[in-house]
């Protein structure tokens, strides 16, 4: 089963931590997902930018209203993903446990809805 962990961090909180430690935790995430890719439980993971350079895009009676920044005010952001192959929920937490950023932020771990039908990447 897939699961999606997605990592939630406070920007300013990030910000804070010594250049030295940002790149430490990176590295423990590259070596995260060499070790996931081993056991075949690896599909993509990512850093994303910050939340102030999104687009917030919807489609109201077919007009696009497009907005800069955040979607929620809230302190925590989505910072980063993993997309991975786990047994179930809790070897999916199990994993969501290593993930550096768990430290220092939140990892929310949701299954993946399958559809079939979609193009393999």
């Amino acid at each position: 089963m897939k699961y999606m962990l997605l990592i939630y961090d406070d920007d300013v909180v990030f910000d804070k931590i010594a250049k030295e430690e940002q790149q430490q935790i990176l590295a423990e995430s590259v070596r995260l997902t060499h070790e996931l890719h081993a056991n075949k439980q690896y599909l993509s993971a990512s850093p994303l930018q910050p939340a102030t350079t999104a687009a917030i895009v919807r489609v109201r009676q077919g007009k696009p209203f497009v907005t800069d920044g955040p979607f929620a005010e809230t302190r925590e952001q989505i910072a980063g993903y993993f997309l991975i192959h786990a047994k179930d929920r809790e070897e999916a937490i199990s994993i969501a446990t290593r993930v550096p950023c768990a430290r220092i932020g939140t990892v929310e771990v949701r299954p993946v809805i399958e559809i079939s039908g979609l193009p393999n990447t």
